[in-house]
Order: C-alpha cells, then structure tokens, then sequence
C-alpha cells in the first residue's frame, strides 16, 4: 500500500495546498476525520475548523477551513473550501473582535439580531482561534 495520497485544499479564490500527504484530519460534519492512504472513498460536509496535513517526511501543516466538502477517491484527496488560510496567516486580533462581537450580539434579547449568523461567526471565530492554538502547540 502507498504511504501517501495526493492532496488538494482549494477555495474559490486560490488553491492553497497540492502534494503529497501521509495523513489529513478535517473537521467533519459529524467529528473529525482522520484521512490516510487507503482510505475508503467518501464525500461529506466540512465544519470551521482546523485541517491538519502531514506532509510526505512527516512535516505538518494547518490550514482553516470556513467549511465546505472533503472527497475521498481511491488515490486523491480533495477539500474544496467555501474559504481557506493558512493558520500562520490568520489574524488573531480579528478573529478575537469577531468572537467578541458575536457573543455581544447573542446576549441581547432584540428582535432585529439574525441569531442564525451570530451563532455561525461565532462558530467560525472560535474554530479560526482553535485552528492558531493547534499552530502554536505543534511549534
């Protein structure tokens, strides 16, 4: 068996990641989901949060994802991402502000407040600051 797959992480503005890789954990609809040579094919839903890639040598890469789909085939592995960044260039600040102001927005009782979109920036604000930690702590 291979020991590694072809991968690919694109968004609608760039493709942000194509090689070979050993492993690939994404944040499913349902758990995380750990990706590896062999894997049976599949096609399912991404949640924000953190994809993290092992490179072919071992070297590990993160990248955040605001959702989208990850497809599974036989010898590729494709995460087709509504956005994607890489995790040493997210903007801590921005995600904190973002986080922030969606837990303000949550806490008032007002009619004119969309809860549903509170309650997704405030989902993707804390898997961009949850996709840093993971950056920081493999550091």
């Amino acid at each position: 068996m291979a020991r590694t797959v072809h991968c690919d992480i694109v968004s609608a503005e760039q493709e942000i990641f194509s090689g070979s890789v050993e492993t690939l954990v994404a944040p499913g609809s349902y758990g995380d989901l750990g990706i590896m040579p062999g894997h049976a094919a599949l096609l399912t839903t991404l949640e924000p949060g953190p994809v993290r890639v092992v490179k072919e040598g071992g070297e590990e890469e993160f990248i955040f994802v605001s959702g989208g789909f990850l497809e599974v085939q036989p010898h590729r592995v494709t995460v087709l991402a509504n956005t994607a960044t890489r995790a040493k260039d997210l903007d801590e600040e921005a995600a904190v502000k973002a986080q922030e102001h969606a837990k303000e927005l949550l806490a008032h009782q007002n009619p004119d407040i969309d809860y549903t979109r509170a309650t997704a920036e405030l989902a993707e604000a804390m898997a961009r600051l949850r996709t840093l930690q993971q950056f920081r702590d493999k550091k």
